[in-house]
């Protein structure tokens, strides 16, 4: 695995290198086979990143929008018109703003009752698109991801079901300390992707980030160490307040 550890300064520099790492991972794909799969994430860092993808003319001319796919990495139970969508979130800052067509995006109906039913139907859907056999998982070109101060990434929190759903793509997942239900890709889905980029700001999160990138694989208290692409690259992008316990990484 091809990991690196980017230390900036803020929160709008993870957006503009995030941008950056878009724009190659675009053009990468779209060399090599055509088309470019892109798993979105939720929160205010990727929300940023997003508006600059559609609003610095630089940036917009370089997305082969036409040749893109959007997909979701988790959703809350909540429908996609609810101000805690991630759908609704990117829909705001990038879809909406953009050329992309209804069929090039692929969301999670989190507004269903039966969230293992919107798991099921999310889990069909990346099926067909990426013709996978028993088995399989989908390759996405490039995931997007966060993490909690507790170490979670996607919906996927510490002591849950889904850290252990072996064989899945997508599950429902029961999060107790939320009193709430997530629909997420599991770790082998995710980590079965082509780049991941994790952008992680604040220094609430800095034990947790310390603990996740330089202490022991203790996945079941640190999900976000689940996530490692095996043929593929990491790149943590992470402010200097997250990033003020590390002992490595590059400060640029």
């Amino acid at each position: 695995m091809d990991r690196e550890i980017r230390i900036l300064t803020d929160g709008a520099t993870i957006a503009k290198r995030a941008a950056q790492e878009f724009v190659q991972a675009a053009a990468a794909a779209v060399r090599e086979k055509g088309s470019f799969d892109v798993a979105l994430a939720g929160g205010s860092t990727p929300k940023a990143l997003y508006s600059l993808l559609v609003n610095d003319p630089a940036l917009r001319s370089q997305i082969p929008w036409d040749k893109m796919h959007l997909f979701f990495g988790d959703e809350r139970h909540v429908g996609p018109d609810h101000p805690d969508s991630n759908f609704r979130m990117a829909t705001e800052a990038m879809i909406s703003k953009s050329p992309l067509k209804p069929q090039q995006v692929t969301r999670i109906k989190g507004e269903y009752s039966d969230t293992k039913q919107a798991a099921l139907e999310y889990e069909q859907a990346l099926r067909e698109y990426f013709k996978l056999k028993d088995g399989e998982y989908p390759r996405f070109d490039l995931l997007l991801a966060g993490m909690g101060n507790e170490g979670h990434t996607l919906s996927l929190f510490p002591g849950t079901k889904a850290l252990h759903a072996d064989g899945r793509i997508v599950v429902r997942n029961w999060i107790g300390k939320l009193y709430t239900e997530r629909i997420t890709l599991t770790a082998p889905a995710a980590s079965n992707s082509a780049e991941i980029i994790f952008m992680v700001t604040g220094a609430d999160k800095a034990p947790a980030l310390k603990a996740v990138l330089e202490g022991p694989f203790e996945p079941e208290q640190l999900p976000a160490q689940l996530l490692q692409p095996q043929n593929g690259k990491l790149l943590w992008l992470v402010d200097a307040a997250a990033g003020r316990m590390l002992a490595t990484g590059i400060r640029d």
